[in-house]
């Protein structure tokens, strides 16, 4: 079967002053398979939303998808027009954004906003209708007192409240797909909890392939069946949920998964942290984009870039220290 969103090679750039273009994203693949629910994780920087979001094919202005695919539910998404991806945005993959403050419109209600997907996908509702279907959804996010909240304006409600509007209005139109964009970054740590086993019982209960966005490995390990390591615009690691929490093989993602821990000693606590930081696009060199922060990086990591190596277990990782490396690109 083939997957329901599907991502290769992808490539996004943006305009540069100096270079006319800049890939800020080169070297992406994603499947999400019918039903699955999917992680992508890696740092500020490293892709995760653009490529996310190139599923339906929201790239911000003025970026473009300069190379690669991007299938959705059988359709090349790269070759609809806008008509076309209206009518799959919403009824096919829905879409929580990162920041609600912003998503949200403040001079329309929780309630308008909410169902807004499913009256433009032919829901015919009568405003009585409207109001109940919103109440439902946002009862179903887990929201108490969703009467009122329906009734009340973006700016009325908490932060994490916003965020769950969000995931309702998402559903609205009962999609296939759910991206779920960094949706615990702006809640404390309980909520955060929440948030994620809230979106496991949504996967179940509506058999909705998942793709959930977040640096934390830690809590995308809880909901999700497999997962894909993102750097520098690029897929460096892809594996079996279990597979890669208990073994990790490139050196970026054993580094992600040491920062999901603390260690504590007598005169404090410190929290883990990957030395360095994500290179600017401008500065990827040949080799491998990780080799500057990697401890086990030689010559050979520096001036060529590995291609991605297919293991076994459907696992693939870029690294030459598992294996013979394909093409880069591949």
């Amino acid at each position: 079967m083939p997957p329901i969103a599907e991502v290769a090679n992808l490539a996004v750039a943006f305009p540069d002053p100096t270079t006319g273009w800049r890939h800020v994203v080169d070297g992406v693949t994603l499947e999400l398979m019918e039903g699955e629910a999917l992680g992508v994780v890696g740092e500020s920087g490293c892709g995760k939303t653009l490529s996310a979001l190139a599923i339906a094919r929201l790239i911000p202005e003025p970026g473009r998808i300069t190379g690669g695919s991007v299938r959705l539910a059988g359709e090349d998404v790269l070759a609809a027009d806008e008509k076309r991806m209206c009518a799959l945005r919403g009824a096919v993959v829905g879409v929580v954004f990162q920041e609600p403050a912003q998503a949200l419109n403040p001079v329309k209600s929780v309630a308008s906003q909410v169902v807004e997907a499913a009256v433009l996908h032919g829901g015919g509702l009568t405003g009585s209708q409207a109001q109940e279907l919103a109440v439902t959804l946002l009862s179903e996010v887990g929201l108490e007192e969703p009467a009122r909240v329906a009734r009340s304006f973006p700016h009325q409600i908490s932060g994490g409240q916003r965020q769950r509007v969000l995931l309702a209005s998402a559903l609205a139109a009962d999609p296939r797909v759910l991206i779920a964009d960094e949706p615990t970054s702006a809640l404390d740590t309980v909520a955060q909890l929440r948030m994620v086993e809230l979106l496991g019982r949504l996967h179940e209960a509506r058999n909705l392939s998942l793709l959930f966005v977040s640096h934390d490995l830690g809590l995308v390990g809880r909901v999700v069946d497999r997962i894909a390591v993102l750097y520098a615009g690029e897929t460096v690691e892809v594996a079996d949920r279990a597979a890669l929490l208990n073994r990790p093989l490139h050196p970026y993602s054993v580094a992600l998964l040491e920062t999901g821990a603390f260690v504590a000693d007598a005169e404090h606590t410190r929290f883990p942290t990957v030395p360095g930081r994500v290179p600017a696009a401008r500065d990827w060199g040949p080799g491998c984009r990780f080799a500057a922060r990697c401890p086990s990086a030689f010559e050979r990591c520096r001036l060529t870039r590995p291609g991605m190596n297919q293991l076994p277990g459907h696992r693939r990782v870029r690294c030459f220290l598992a294996g013979d490396a394909e093409e880069p690109g591949a």
